[in-house]
């Protein structure tokens, strides 16, 4: 690394409590740098970045010794009022979710005026000017429209560039990046890389990117770091981690994404790495070739026809309604044991269908066979039977638990609903034994949702979900929010799942890479259409459509 930093931190030690969470670290940011820093939750990539910004809980929190200099002033023995001077100024900050760090009872423009005002001279007509220059700057279609609007008016991507406008509008030296695509379609998060690329070439300002994903930060940084267990286990040039990473951590991160060249039958997870225990099991084309013909020489399971979803919305007394299909014209077959990919952007109709096919949402026109029977049709006592047979995993498994309640019970509610088994004995028992299945212990019988990780609370819903042994499993962006080796065993274990029981998944997710790997046959959707279905490798190898080639384009490949 060239020595010219602009930030340097070294031996820093946190805690939280009597818990040290980040161990004796040291790192410099120079000045014209984008600089990665990569590791999965409770890493410490996040704590140690909000230790720059003096942003640690104050009464629970410790900085036990080390320094964070930023030109030549030790950050941590700033006073709050001097630090009040470099925070939004100097060092500035992209939060992972945008709505919940824009202030949903202003209009967009109106915040981003607000840090112009309180940090620089400009007049209030001038922030209006620069506010709309910004949102120029940062590419935001119509930027007076936007201007006026609240956030919950605009999308995903439009937030996190206006987030983006509120970081860079006072010219900060060092601006940190926290997570900013996570949440984002794979399109969307290549337009917010690129387009902090290019402020950074354009500003000179230097970058911390902050992410859980390797392939993303081979895209943006020149140099990165990996923390694990609140150490920095390796760090340097991107190429060199990239092509030859030391530590077994840097080498799980890398290869626990599903490839897009190969399939694996086990997707390797960290502790396979920690414990030198990969297998390198390949599904071949032939397997693959032999498995697609008993599969589809069956009768499908379900048949959705000319399905169509429209909503009609009136914003006025005296307007004209209007509607809208979020759903248009959509057929395919899904067959029993198939996994069926249902991939596309925000707003593309793929949870819009699948709620359809659950009957959550009811479809306005079209057929949906289940079994051969149109259960767009059912009684209300039918369509409560068919709950059994057709369930979801939710994107969200801690919203959609009840936190009142152990989840050993919450696993055991859906059972009694539909009066499987003859006592709760019995179903205890079942509950203990999926628990096992999913990778869980009886111990968990009597938690609480909120005394488990992210990817334990995915495996509960997962449990719950399984407890009425369905035919049909619809999985709802069911691991975009994992970090990637919980990913990892998550999509192994619904694969382990689908052998034991014979269920048959529709994978709805943004990520193509995930989906493929999934996915017998694929489905793309755009504007509420089919834009191609076929074979997951043969549109992957061979994309017939522009908007499926753009999706491919868009996947971080790493180095």
């Amino acid at each position: 690394m060239k020595d010219n930093p602009i930030l340097k931190i070294e031996n820093l030690t946190i805690s939280f409590g009597n818990n040290e969470v980040i161990h004796s670290i040291s790192y410099q940011l120079n000045k014209n740098e984008i600089l990665g820093i990569v590791g999965e939750s409770g890493s410490g990539k996040s704590v140690s970045s909000l230790a720059i910004l003096g942003l640690l809980p104050k009464n629970i929190s410790t900085i036990n010794s080390g320094s964070i200099t930023y030109k030549n002033q030790d950050l941590t023995v700033l006073s709050p009022k001097l630090f009040q001077k470099i925070r939004g100024r100097k060092i500035a900050m992209i939060f992972q979710e945008p709505m919940s760090s824009l202030n949903p009872s202003m209009t967009c423009g109106k915040q981003v005026q607000e840090i112009l005002l309180q940090h620089t001279t400009l007049s209030k007509y001038e922030t209006k000017e620069e506010t709309l220059s910004l949102f120029e700057k940062v590419k935001l279609p119509d930027a007076n429209r936007v201007f006026k609007s609240y956030p919950h008016e605009i999308s995903g991507g439009q937030k996190q560039r206006v987030m983006i406008a509120m970081a860079i509008a006072c010219k900060p030296d060092i601006l940190i990046a926290d997570e900013p695509t996570t949440a984002l379609d794979v399109t969307v998060q290549k337009d917010i890389i690129s387009l902090l690329k290019e402020l950074q070439v354009e500003t000179k300002m230097s970058i911390i990117f902050i992410t859980h994903d390797l392939a993303l930060i081979s895209e943006i940084a020149d140099n990165v770091l990996v923390m694990y267990k609140g150490n920095i286990v390796e760090q340097g040039l991107v190429a060199d981690i990239f092509k030859n990473p030391k530590h077994n951590y840097t080498k799980a991160l890398i290869n626990s994404r599903p490839s897009l060249s190969t399939r694996l039958k086990t997707l390797p997870t960290i502790q396979d790495f920690l414990n030198d225990s990969i297998s390198n099991e390949l599904v071949s084309t032939e397997q693959r070739q032999k498995n697609h013909e008993i599969l589809y020489s069956k009768p499908p399971l379900l048949e959705v026809i000319n399905v169509e979803k429209e909503y009609i919305s009136k914003s006025g007394l005296f307007t004209k309604t209007q509607s809208f299909k979020a759903v248009n014209d959509v057929s395919f077959k899904l067959y029993e044991g198939e996994t069926l990919g249902l991939v596309g952007e925000s707003g593309c109709g793929k949870s819009t269908l699948g709620n359809a096919i659950l009957q959550l949402d009811k479809a306005t026109s079209g057929l949906i066979l289940y079994h051969g029977v149109d259960i767009t049709k059912l009684s209300k006592s039918d369509t409560r039977k068919l709950r059994k047979d057709i369930q979801i995993i939710f994107q969200d498994p801690y919203s959609s638990l009840n936190p009142r309640i152990p989840v050993g019970e919450a696993i055991m509610e859906p059972m009694k609903v539909h009066k499987l088994y003859n006592s709760d004995t019995e179903r205890k028992e079942k509950v203990i034994d999926i628990l096992n299945r999913v990778g869980l212990s009886e111990a968990f019988f009597n938690r609480y949702p909120h005394e488990f990780s992210g990817g334990q609370r995915q495996r509960i819903g997962i449990a719950r979900t399984i407890a009425l042994q369905p035919k049909l499993i619809v999985c709802d962006e069911s691991v975009s929010a994992l970090d990637i080796s919980v990913q990892a065993q998550v999509l192994n274990l619904l694969n382990e799942l689908k052998e034991g029981f014979g269920f048959t998944y529709i994978f709805i997710s943004h990520d193509l890479a995930v989906v493929k790997y999934m996915s017998d046959q694929l489905l793309v959707m755009n504007q509420g259409k089919i834009e191609e279905l076929d074979d997951a490798d043969a549109i992957y190898n061979n994309p017939k459509k522009h908007y499926t080639k753009k999706l491919i384009h868009a996947i971080p490949k790493g180095l």
